[in-house]
């Protein structure tokens, strides 16, 4: 019977390449110098360092654009609020955020449900398997899951007939 699996997952090596890319450009940018601006990585929080709101903000603006420059989608990033550090000095913690939530799954299944395709959908964890009789049912579910669900990046992966 074939089937797929809906999924969400960042490369963690290419995260990494965009932090390094992130913090050279940061390091030799004028505007920065002289200042303690830098991003950190530990798995899939990365931490924001800057002197002030302003440049905080810019750090990670460049951040965004070395993740979408790598291919990663920004809408996986859970950007939180500015923490005082020393003095001036501010963070801010970014997650990545990966594998489908629950929240999410349930409301993927409840599509595929209401559809009225001949499939099934059920959750497995952090993802979400869909089975049908026939490869263009469930290209059908893979469109659909695509046009509803826009505010998160999926992919659908494990393609089996």
């Amino acid at each position: 019977m074939p089937s797929f699996d809906i999924v969400s997952e960042v490369d963690k090596q290419e995260v990494r390449n965009a932090v390094e890319q992130a913090n050279k450009e940061v390091s030799t940018r004028f505007d920065f110098k002289g200042s303690d601006a830098r991003v950190e990585q530990s798995e899939y929080v990365l931490t924001v360092y800057a002197d002030d709101e302003f440049k905080l903000d810019q750090v990670q603006e460049v951040l965004q654009a070395k993740l979408i420059k790598r291919g990663i989608d920004i809408k996986c990033l859970e950007t939180g609020q500015p923490e005082k550090v020393s003095g001036n000095k501010l963070k801010r913690a970014v997650t990545v955020k990966t594998g489908v939530e629950s929240t999410l799954a349930k409301q993927i299944v409840k599509l595929v449900k209401d559809s009225k395709l001949k499939v099934q959908a059920s959750i497995q964890g952090e993802t979400v398997r869909v089975t049908g009789a026939k490869r263009d049912v469930l290209q059908e579910a893979i469109a659909l899951v695509r046009k509803q669900i826009s505010d998160f990046p999926l992919q659908f992966q494990n393609f089996r007939d």
